[in-house]
């Protein structure tokens, strides 16, 4: 069971579980959600018996709906509570993690949602979830790599569109637009979560982790300098079946 306020930490056969726990406040991303996904992804960043890890959320209305701004924006003197937001760099965990990350979406994924799932491996999106990033219209820009991420996974003309008019998209759209893998009906979604789980699990550990790296790592460089990491990844992965 887990022992956190606002998210749900579990682990069954090889796969660790993130629920945001937050239903009443659409799981709005608060400081205690920040500490708290800070904590878990370091512990299962370094946990070997995890395999996959699959991020999700409670309640019928939203995978997250943003930031918290009471929190972070309105609380007094302003600059404090901006700073607060980055204390921890819940962002740069998400992507450290070297396990695999499947995003389970359903309901609104706005703002911080979709940059939390933008640090996923994997978005299976429901039927009926929404993105959008509405801090343009707040007199702030996205501030947990909404700007970055976006743009590389669904390309800067759709991206720019969404971040300067505010514009939510459906699942349909997300689907089109590459932002999300999978849209399926919303009682459908965890199963094929873990369906893909089980898949991924059923391959070799170092083989999955040497893939996402070659990826991750290999977007930020020259194609020359990603293929000689390809080619490092693939002589280390020789070297543990010799």
């Amino acid at each position: 069971m887990s022992a956190f306020e606002v998210i749900i930490y579990e682990k069954q056969d090889g796969v660790a579980y993130i629920t945001l726990n937050r239903p009443k406040a659409l799981n709005a991303y608060n400081v205690r959600m920040r500490d708290e996904l800070y904590e878990v992804l370091g512990a299962i960043k370094d946990d070997p018996g995890i395999d996959v890890v699959i991020l999700k959320a409670s309640g019928e209305k939203a995978f997250c709906a943003g930031a918290d701004l009471t929190e972070f924006l309105t609380a007094p003197p302003p600059v404090f509570a901006r700073q607060a937001r980055f204390a921890r760099d819940v962002w740069g965990r998400f992507l450290s993690v070297e396990q695999p990350v499947i995003a389970a979406l359903h309901g609104y994924v706005l703002g911080s949602g979709i940059e939390m799932s933008l640090c996923c491996d994997i978005r299976l999106a429901s039927d009926d979830a929404r993105f959008g990033l509405p801090e343009p219209g707040l007199g702030i820009i996205p501030a947990a790599g909404g700007s970055q991420t976006l743009p590389r996974t669904v390309g800067i003309a759709p991206a720019l569109e969404i971040l300067l008019s505010g514009r939510w998209i459906d699942a349909e759209e997300a689907l089109k637009l590459k932002l999300v893998n999978r849209v399926l009906p919303r009682p459908a979604i965890l199963p094929e979560a873990e369906k893909l789980a089980k898949k991924i699990q059923s391959y070799s550990p170092s083989a999955v982790r040497a893939v996402k790296q070659a990826v991750w790592r290999g977007l930020d460089l020259p194609l020359a300098e990603g293929l000689a990491l390809e080619k490092r990844l693939a002589e280390q992965l020789s070297g543990v079946y010799k």
